[in-house]
This record gives C-alpha cells, sequence and structure tokens, in this order.
C-alpha cells in the first residue's frame, strides 16, 4: 500500500509517517520502480501501535522503549510497568495542573457576573492589573497560598 492508504488506514498524516520512519519508529517501507513506498500489513500494524501509544500520551521515547520490548518479548516486563507508572504520574501531575486551572479560571470569572462595558468589566481589570504586577483574584497572593 501507498503512504497514503496507510495514512488513511491508520488516521496517521504522511509527515508523520516520514518522522517516525526517520526516528527509526517505523521499519522504512520499501521503494518500487516509480520511487512510491510500498507499505506491508507490519507497517499498518506497527503504525497502529504507535498512534496508540501516542494516543495515550506515552511520549515518542517511551514507544521507542516499548517496541524494543516487542522485538525482546523474553525480557522482563517490569520496566514496561515502570514506563507505565510514570505516564501514570504525568497524567495525574497533569489533572492536578488543569484543576488548578479551573479554578483560577472561576475565580476570574466570579470578578464579572453581568454583561457590561469593556471598561466596567471586573474580569478585564484583573487581568490589567496582573498584567501591572498587581495582585488578582486568579493568583492567591502568597499569604493566602500557604
Amino acid at each position: 500500500m501507498r503512504i497514503s492508504e496507510l495514512s488513511a488506514s491508520t488516521g496517521v498524516d504522511t509527515e508523520t509517517i516520514r518522522y517516525y520512519e526517520k526516528q527509526g519508529l517505523l521499519q522504512e517501507a520499501a521503494r518500487q520502480e516509480n520511487g512510491y513506498r510500498s507499505y506491508t500489513a507490519a507497517h499498518l500494524e506497527r503504525l497502529s501501535f504507535i498512534r496508540h501509544c501516542r494516543a495515550l500520551d506515552i511520549p515518542l521515547a517511551d514507544v521507542r522503549r516499548l517496541v524494543a520490548f516487542m522485538h525482546n518479548p523474553g525480557d522482563d516486563c517490569g520496566d514496561i510497568n515502570q514506563l507505565i507508572d510514570a505516564q501514570i504520574a504525568r497524567v495525574k501531575a497533569r489533572l492536578k495542573s488543569m484543576r488548578a486551572l479551573e479554578k483560577q479560571l472561576s475565580q476570574l470569572r466570579g470578578r464579572c457576573d453581568d454583561a457590561h462595558t469593556g471598561k466596567e468589566c471586573g474580569i478585564l481589570h484583573e487581568l490589567v492589573a496582573a498584567a501591572h504586577g498587581e495582585a488578582c483574584a486568579c493568583h492567591a497572593t502568597p499569604s493566602t497560598n500557604q
């Protein structure tokens, strides 16, 4: 199959496929006489695997490690468990950060409960104050952040 067909089958952009080839995550395809790449079912399977890992937001370096484990099925999977545990920790940290962001935005939103002119908008006042280095509703002052 051609790269466009591989792309359509997996939902992975053709430039990304080429990038994965350059990075060694995906074996380079053989070239036909006309110069087109010719991908196989093995490429489709590997690319689908990579895409699934990336959908789980697993970094490419860790995807590379997982691919290496696939080539060595007799190896102990303890490192895979650690890799996934590290990914879970990253997700938890991001969730904590997103919850803090939600709280900040809610506090900011609380500064303007009705439609006003821009001059009267509490949200804009807070954002401008923060831009000037002043305290704002969405960021706790150091004394309340302890």
